[in-house]
């Protein structure tokens, strides 16, 4: 059985999320504000703990599902020999040397050696990323052949697709290519992100920070005489109000909307941080199947009659054409014989298609349909008597049907086996004798075929008597042409190739499928230019060194296993890379878990790859990972936006009362009025920054460097903003005492009632400045961010109320101001704001480059 680790209980998972160093700050902010009697403060900087833990322990909590989910996926039961006699019995009573029995739809039970296979095939997709049912045979393969290669091993979680066998048992539970995976996704750490590395970082060294200061000052505040209370207050007061308390509430607020919008997009988030990390994914890694293409195998091109023809249309859907004109009955012919020799069957539920058998064959299907010919029809005027079923060794397939009294067999297989069963050809409606030269030329076609990347099929019949054997059925047949087939790329995924191209990020394709394929469809979708593709047969002839230098050059790898996955993954992580990888195979999920960003399909997806994901494409839609990206860059713009708006002023306050305390001058600001600016601009305006929608040229930027700080290019705004405020704060409060008088009560409430008001409001006029830090606030538009306009008329009015009000102006110690001390505060509460904004205009014409950039 597939073991699981033992886990950690749901308390001690939510307890583990209370050890973070910011949220450690937070629950010292809420006992201070507690004692500080700000209950109000108090219950919502507790409330930011509790959504910031609960979050943590959600994204926990699912990645430890991912071995539940491998565990489910192996069979309960199985049918074993034992003592000459077919028994039912548990997976878990498997040992190797037992021999099983396995039959069409059975999910394998344990890595197996196949002793007998009549026509068996398995589905191994989930396993191996092949999107095609293999043949399995008894036959003897080399020691070193690829897992997916192995035709003569079952592997444990598959199912068998057709026909039946008898294997022995090699390994079970943790020893079968599935309890490998296990092990690999067991050994993982998923780590921190960049993101949260770099908030964990800020969260010290802020913490380190006003630690400090807080001391310092609160020593020399002591030195000049305050009181020891007084300080103490003051100096909690001000580590509080310094700390950025509402930055888990602005970086949730913000991926919650990322996650909303995303989500609209067919993006389904599952762990929250990873949403930002898209934002600095230098390569993509993705699966073909399903992913870049659109899953559905469809014939692109047709040899009838001796012409080639290109057919129109994409997938399952019949609306398309045969482009070239052919003969009617040659394409009659042909199209009859791709109905009749099929096992295959199309339906729609609830407008989806769903396909019943081999895609190849549903590709048939759709074939005929486009060349006019309904598949009950024919079916009803030709019914089946007999068939003589596909294998590997014989490599072709043969139905026997009836229409009247005569009697058809229909053949499609290899080119190479059908052409030489063939003595006629079908040409302008009538068989006629197939020379040396036109086989050359039909192999021709079928090389260029598939150089191109189709897979290609030959079909031919005959008429028979009734009573041919099944080797005298298969001579002397009428070639009636070829089909060249291929998985074709979504239009909407070669679009986002192009774009991820745009914005920097390098897009790799990496598949189980066969390198010829892989190659095409990278070159059609614009993925590898210079057409280097690497095996997986190369990846194990190579140390992790060996591929870390050539990494970088190679677009395309192929008939890849799970370990290779890891081992490209790693060689760029090497090189300094972003990650993110795209898998919806149970073989996929060590690779998304090791993986900065790993995206797994919603449609086609295994649960053991979603549970091992970050994020779910719910349309399986490449083009979906663009729109995931922007928001992730969306998201790192915002808290910066954020911290760069919240920190100036932070610091500003800082260096004020720093500075007064320095001086000996009174306090310009108490500890009430520092959480309130606290809780006015720290809260509302400050979330709503986290909600500004996206820039226009966010997905024209390169990836940003991981290791970049927040603050990388915005340092010198910041303090330039700081030294604003706190020279127009101190240069305010020096005026009014100098002129009302130093000793004066009146005077100094005066004086800290316009430095309360001066403080409030540069922050929310900073605000409108602060929504983005490349374009000025009249090209951003004023109405983009409703929500930011509410919160600061809101806080406008709240702020007008507390200042004008008689009993809380009181409960502030304010006291009235006249219009001349209100022109004047509100004058000087404009120059952050039209500083930031002329900065920026300067910047677009080239002046002050590096003063504010993000």
């Amino acid at each position: 059985m597939i073991e699981e680790q033992k886990k950690a209980s749901i308390l001690a998972l939510f307890a583990k999320q209370f050890r973070e160093p910011l949220v450690i700050i937070l629950l010292t902010a809420t006992a201070v504000s507690a004692f500080l009697g700000e209950l109000v403060d108090a219950v919502i900087i507790m409330a930011i703990v509790l959504l910031s833990a609960t979050v943590g322990f959600v994204q926990e909590f699912r990645s430890e599902k991912a071995i539940a989910a491998l565990k489910k996926m192996a069979a309960a039961t199985c049918i074993v020999l034992r003592d000459g006699q077919q028994k039912v019995t548990d997976v878990k009573n498997l040992v190797p040397g037992d021999v099983i029995i396995v039959s069409s739809g059975d999910r394998i039970p344990a890595d197996s050696y196949i002793l007998d296979s009549f026509n068996l095939q398995t589905d191994e997709a989930p396993l191996t990323g092949e999107s095609m049912p293999v043949s399995k045979t008894s036959s003897v393969l080399p020691a070193d052949t690829a897992v997916a290669d192995r035709k003569n091993i079952l592997y444990t979680a598959t199912t068998a697709t057709y026909g039946h066998g008898r294997a022995v048992v090699l390994a079970t539970g943790m020893h079968t290519q599935l309890g490998a995976i296990a092990e690999m996704v067991q050994g993982i750490d998923l780590g921190k992100t960049p993101f949260e590395l770099k908030i964990k970082h800020t969260g010290k060294v802020l913490s380190a920070i006003m630690l400090v200061v807080v001391v310092i000052v609160s020593v020399i505040g002591l030195l000049r005489g305050h009181q020891i209370m007084e300080m103490l207050v003051w100096g909690i007061g001000l580590a509080v109000a310094a700390v950025p308390e509402a930055l888990p509430a602005v970086i949730a607020a913000s991926l919650t909307l990322g996650v909303y919008r995303m989500a609209k997009q067919n993006a389904i988030v599952r762990r929250l941080p990873v949403v930002e990390s898209l934002g600095c994914t230098t390569i993509i890694c993705s699966d073909k199947t399903g992913t870049l293409t659109k899953g559905e195998m469809t014939v692109r091109q047709v040899y009838v009659g001796g012409q080639s023809s290109e057919v129109l249309g994409s997938g399952y859907d019949t609306d398309g054409k045969i482009s070239e004109s052919l003969h009617n009955k040659d394409l009659e012919l042909f199209a009859r014989c791709a109905i009749l020799c099929n096992d295959a069957s199309i339906r729609n539920e609830d407008n989806k298609t769903i396909v019943i058998g081999d895609p190849t064959e549903a590709a048939l299907l759709v074939l005929a349909a486009k060349a006019g010919l309904d598949k009950k029809e024919v079916n009803l005027s030709f019914p089946r008597i007999r068939e003589v079923p596909f294998s590997s060794e014989r490599k072709m397939m043969t139905t026997v049907n009836k229409s009247g009294d005569r009697y058809y067999s229909f053949s499609k297989g290899a080119t190479e086996v059908i052409l030489t069963r063939c003595h006629q050809m079908q040409v302008a409606g009538e068989p006629s004798k197939l020379d040396s030269e036109q086989k050359s030329r039909i192999l021709q076609t079928n090389n260029e075929m598939a150089s191109s990347g189709l897979r290609v099929l030959a079909l031919a019949y005959r008429q028979i008597q009734a009573g041919e054997t099944d080797s005298e059925l298969e001579n002397n047949l009428v070639f009636l042409g070829l089909t060249g087939m291929m998985d074709p790329p979504r239009p909407d995924a070669t679009k986002a190739v192009s774009q991820c191209k745009s914005a920097g990020i390098d897009v790799v394709m990496i598949t189980g499928d066969h390198a010829f394929t892989a190659s095409s469809i990278a070159k059609e979708m614009g993925i590898s230019d210079n057409g280097k593709i690497m095996t997986g047969k190369d990846l194990d002839e190579m140390t992790e060194q060996d591929l870390a230098d050539k990494v970088q050059d190679v677009k395309v790898y192929s008939r890849v296993t799970p370990e290779h996955k890891l081992k490209i993954i790693h060689a760029m992580k090497s090189r300094g890379h972003v990650v993110a990888m795209t898998g919806d195979g149970t073989n996929d999920a060590p690779a998304l878990k090791a993986a900065d960003v790993g995206i797994s399909m919603g449609i086609t997806g295994t649960q053991v790859a979603k549970e091992s994901s970050a994020m779910v494409l719910a349309d399986d839609n490449f083009a979906s990972i663009l729109s995931a990206v922007q928001e992730g860059r969306r998201i790192f713009d915002n808290v910066k936006k954020y911290l760069v708006y919240l920190l100036s002023a932070n610091i500003g306050e800082i260096i004020v009362l720093t500075f007064s305390v320095i001086m000996g001058w009174p306090l310009p600001l108490l500890a009430k009025h520092l959480l309130y600016i606290n809780l006015a601009t720290d809260g509302s305006p400050a979330i709503a920054l986290g909600l500004e929608p996206g820039e226009p040229d966010v997905l024209k930027r390169k990836p940003r460097n991981p290791k970049e700080s927040v603050f990388s290019g915005v340092a010198w705004l910041m303090i330039g903003i700081s030294l604003i405020l706190s020279v127009i704060s101190l240069s305010l409060f020096w005026y009014i005492l100098q002129a009302e008088g130093w000793q004066s009560e009146a005077a100094i409430s005066k004086a800290r009632t316009m430095v309360f008001g001066l403080f409030v409001f540069f922050q929310l006029f900073f605000a409108l400045a602060s929504r983005s830090l490349r374009h000025t606030l009249v090209r951003v538009g004023i109405l983009t961010n409703k929500i930011l306009l509410y919160s600061l008329v809101g806080e406008t009015l709240a702020v007008l109320l507390i200042m004008n009000h008689p009993v809380l102006q009181q409960a502030f110690d304010f006291a009235p101001l006249g219009i001349s001390d209100w022109a004047i505060m509100i004058s000087l509460a404009t120059t952050g704001f039209i500083f930031t904004e002329v900065t920026k205009a300067l910047r677009q014409r080239g002046l002050f480059a590096s003063f504010v950039r993000s």
